[in-house]
């Protein structure tokens, strides 16, 4: 195969950037983009030019660093993958790809396809710890857990905080992602004690880092790469209002819930 890569080129994070054409001459449909990625980056080392930064750690669709959007999709034209697990059969010969990074002010571009994504790093920091007791593991059954909370919970813990959500989103929401990491702890009896500061703290947070405010028009959902489900930005969201009334009524976030 043959594509015609246009690619953001951006020095650092204060540099102005712009897009510039790459040809790719030998590529192998069986190769994933990030391979695709690295042949395109011999070959302009071998040249003498600056490789193409862009972040990448486990390649298996887990740690979510491999943020871009390819051709205006977050993550590329496959449903529910990482652009690690994006294959180049999945595009034709000749075709030509865009290749560009989130685009969200609270992502700042720090070279090429890289952005800083420590905005979420601080969302999570927000939501703090839960209060269990050192020591052993207690049995699972000292604390039963429903079918349907357990798997409540499980889905919204598979976020990679990828931050697809917020590159899909005209406002640059991260409602989905904050709305996973508050519901995967609010579901269990393990998060109950912190509940309601968890989810005041963490939003105030968001709202803090620039994120815009959701708009229900799905994307988020559309492009994430575990389909996480926007109905945790419902549950998010009775959280944080009913925490709200309870704070202003007592004074602040009560420890436990009723």
């Amino acid at each position: 195969m043959k594509l015609k890569l246009h690619v953001w080129r951006q020095k650092d994070r204060q540099s102005t950037g712009r897009m510039v054409a790459y040809d790719a001459p030998n590529v192998n449909p069986e190769m994933s983009f990030l391979e695709m990625l690295d042949v395109v980056n011999e070959e302009l080392t071998g040249k003498g030019e600056d490789p193409i930064a862009f972040d990448h750690d486990c390649r298996e669709g887990i740690c979510g660093s491999c943020s871009m959007v390819i051709n205006g999709t977050p993550h590329g034209p496959s449903k529910g993958t990482t652009v690690c697990q994006l294959h180049m059969r999945h595009f034709t010969d000749g075709q030509d790809v865009h290749i560009e990074p989130w685009r969200a002010k609270a992502f700042p571009v720090l070279q090429d396809l890289v952005v800083d994504r420590s905005a979420f790093d601080r969302i999570i920091q927000a939501g703090g710890f839960i209060s269990v007791n050192s020591g052993s593991a207690q049995d699972a059954n000292n604390l039963p857990v429903a079918k349907g909370d357990a798997d409540q919970s499980m889905d919204a813990a598979a976020c990679i905080g990828c931050g697809a959500c917020v590159a899909a989103c005209k406002n640059s929401a991260a409602m989905l992602f904050a709305a996973a990491k508050i519901s995967h702890l609010g579901l269990l009896p393990q998060g109950q004690p912190e509940r309601r500061r968890r989810a005041i703290n963490m939003v105030k947070q968001m709202d803090l880092e620039g994120f815009g405010n959701c708009s229900n028009q799905y994307e988020c959902e559309a492009v994430c790469p575990k389909e996480i489900s926007v109905g945790f930005i419902a549950r998010m969201n009775r959280d944080y209002l009913s925490s709200s009334i309870f704070s202003k009524e007592t004074g602040s976030a009560s420890k436990s819930e009723d």
